[in-house]
């Protein structure tokens, strides 16, 4: 049965003409930055393209090996697409990375405003890193929302620098949130070097005391 309807993934009109059965496959290739891949049936056969959208609200996020039933449609080129796709045998995933990603971001925050509270951490240093967490959060998401919309990319390096210099606790929460950029290991091989160079030199400003008369030089500039 045919039918037209626009494209979610390139905003263009497509025909597609549905196939006769459900088919049970699995998912051989995702990009998970992208928010899409290609699906192949169960004993072999064509493999068809699928869109994060595509997949039925509510499900957990798609992974290469998973078991799936779908819809087989096919467009006026010939091309196959997964449509209604539903997971067979949930893959198990261990929500053990997406806690600590959680657990250290929210900790590291937490003891931040109770040396702020104690006056052990200057003003313009909590304020600082609440202001780059947010920015930091902000450039995950708009950088997720580009890569399923295929639009123009944040460079990797500007999400590093935004790590480096102290939003780094945003971008875990983000990291998870947006599940962006958690599973690609030189990604995160990159980003945990600029966590710890970043808690390094905010170590050696307190310890030295330079933190505080940075605090005491930005206050000074006001009028």
């Amino acid at each position: 049965m045919p039918y037209s309807r626009c494209d979610s993934a390139f905003g263009t009109r497509v025909n597609f003409t549905r196939q006769n059965m459900r088919y049970v496959g699995r998912i051989t290739e995702w990009n998970d930055d992208r928010g899409f891949g290609f699906v192949t049936p169960n004993g072999g056969g064509d493999r068809a393209f699928v869109h994060i959208k595509s997949f039925e609200r509510g499900s957990s996020r798609p992974a290469a090996g998973m078991l799936v039933s779908y819809d087989l449609l096919k467009d006026d080129k010939g091309r196959f697409n997964a449509k209604d796709v539903r997971f067979g045998t949930r893959k198990p995933r261990s929500k053990a990375s997406a806690w600590t990603r959680k657990t250290v971001g929210a900790l590291f925050l937490f003891v931040l405003l109770l040396g702020w509270f104690f006056a052990k951490v200057p003003t313009i240093v909590a304020l600082a890193y609440g202001v780059m967490s947010v920015l930091a959060a902000l450039l995950y998401g708009m950088d997720k929302s580009a890569a399923v919309n295929n639009r123009w990319r944040t460079p990797e390096s500007t999400l590093h620098i935004g790590g480096l210099m102290g939003g780094w606790p945003g971008a875990l929460f983000a990291q998870d949130v947006f599940h962006h950029k958690s599973r690609k290991a030189k990604f995160q091989s990159v980003f945990w070097v600029t966590v710890v160079l970043n808690c390094a030199v905010l170590g050696w400003l307190l310890a030295t005391g330079k933190s505080a008369s940075i605090n005491q030089f930005i206050l000074g500039l006001q009028p």
